[in-house]
């Protein structure tokens, strides 16, 4: 397709409930929504980059910059061009894989919607709905982690993750295996351990847990790999995941048994999937991770989860686990699980009025 229009907008949802993690606390969520509009069909994507460079180096108002001043020109100035082509086309300009990934989401987008195929369809889907998992915040007490991790259960979410960091991991994990039984439970660090705490993550092992997501630095696939012999828990890595082949790197060195895939964190769906062909032939489990996504991205990532080696529920919970009003129709969970959409493209829009009520900024970008 030949690019016509790139709509860049910022919108901001304040959260129901302030997210704590290792790296702060959120109470919104600020994201950079682009449309991209040819002469027959229009796409949406979203970068989820966070206001600030706390879980990657990559921030909202820096993907909006390189976005407008570096991505779009390439692609302008390339005529028509094919969401299998954005990755070729951007690579003279070194990461910004989160920026990348919402235009070529936007771009593939446009494309499915006017061959009306859907998003699943296109990356090979296998199952109509995924099971929901919600990520649960460091919070101010054990009761109140337990409190909330009730609310969620009663929700009908068929998985928990709890955020951890150094003060506060084992007992609290401990106390919710205890309150909840056989849930299942897995924790993540983002990266707020070193290996020198070895022999305080290895205490986790009693608790049977699904996995330990990113408990070293994302640079540290050597320390990751000598903490996998030092404990009986899988690693699962994270943000050391940028690629297919960091993927193979990460497994082959023998740094992680399970892989968190988040298509922003690695460039995009396309690449998304070739992650998850190279965890597949290794035998090596996948799941989707979230970054509070709208209802963009939480479609795209729905359907990513349905492919055959997400064996895993993702942090891809309902709109109102996060929003009072999302971008578009909510998600709802339906028996713990959400519904593939099966619309052309990612399958569903934004609401006009949403728009209206969230918006921050919006800028028009033409070809010169």
């Amino acid at each position: 397709m030949k690019l016509v229009e790139v709509e860049l907008r910022r919108v901001r949802l304040p959260l129901v409930a302030p997210f704590r993690t290792s790296f702060g606390t959120q109470t919104a969520r600020e994201a950079l929504l682009v449309r991209v509009a040819g002469a027959d069909s229009e796409g949406w994507g979203e970068c989820v980059a966070m206001e600030e460079p706390l879980y990657s180096s990559e921030y909202v108002d820096g993907a909006q910059h390189v976005i407008r001043h570096h991505l779009l020109p390439r692609l302008f100035s390339a005529g028509d061009v094919s969401a299998a082509r954005i990755a070729g086309l951007l690579a003279p300009v070194k990461e910004h894989r989160m920026a990348k990934a919402a235009v070529e989401t936007a771009v593939l987008d446009a494309e499915l919607r006017a061959s009306g195929v859907s998003l699943g369809t296109h990356l090979g889907a296998v199952r109509d709905a995924v099971d929901a998992g919600v990520s649960v915040g460091i919070t101010d007490s054990i009761p109140a982690l337990l409190d909330t991790v009730a609310g969620y259960l009663d929700a009908g979410y068929r998985r928990v993750k709890l955020k951890i960091e150094p003060g506060w991991d084992v007992a609290p994990v401990a106390a919710v295996r205890e309150r909840f039984g056989d849930v299942l439970l897995q924790v993540d660090a983002n990266c707020a351990y070193s290996l020198a705490d070895a022999s305080r993550l290895a205490r986790l092992d009693d608790l049977d847990l699904l996995l330990i997501e990113q408990p070293l630095p994302e640079d540290d696939l050597p320390g990751h790999a000598a903490l996998a012999r030092r404990v009986r828990t899988p690693i699962c890595l994270d943000e050391s995941i940028t690629s297919a082949r960091a993927a193979a790197f990460a497994i082959n060195l023998g740094a992680c048994a399970i892989v968190n895939i988040k298509p922003g964190r690695v460039g995009g769906y396309l690449e998304a999937r070739r992650v998850h062909d190279v965890c597949v032939a290794h035998g090596v489990p996948v799941w989707c991770g979230g970054m509070l996504e709208t209802g963009i991205g939480r479609a795209a990532n729905v359907a990513l989860a349905a492919l055959p080696g997400f064996t895993l529920p993702g942090d891809i919970s309902a709109s109102d686990r996060y929003f009072r009003t999302d971008v578009t129709l909510p998600f709802v969970l339906q028996e713990g699980r959400l519904g593939v959409p099966t619309g052309p493209g990612i399958g569903v829009s934004p609401t006009s009025e949403a728009l209206d009520e969230l918006t921050v900024s919006t800028e028009r970008i033409t070809p010169a």
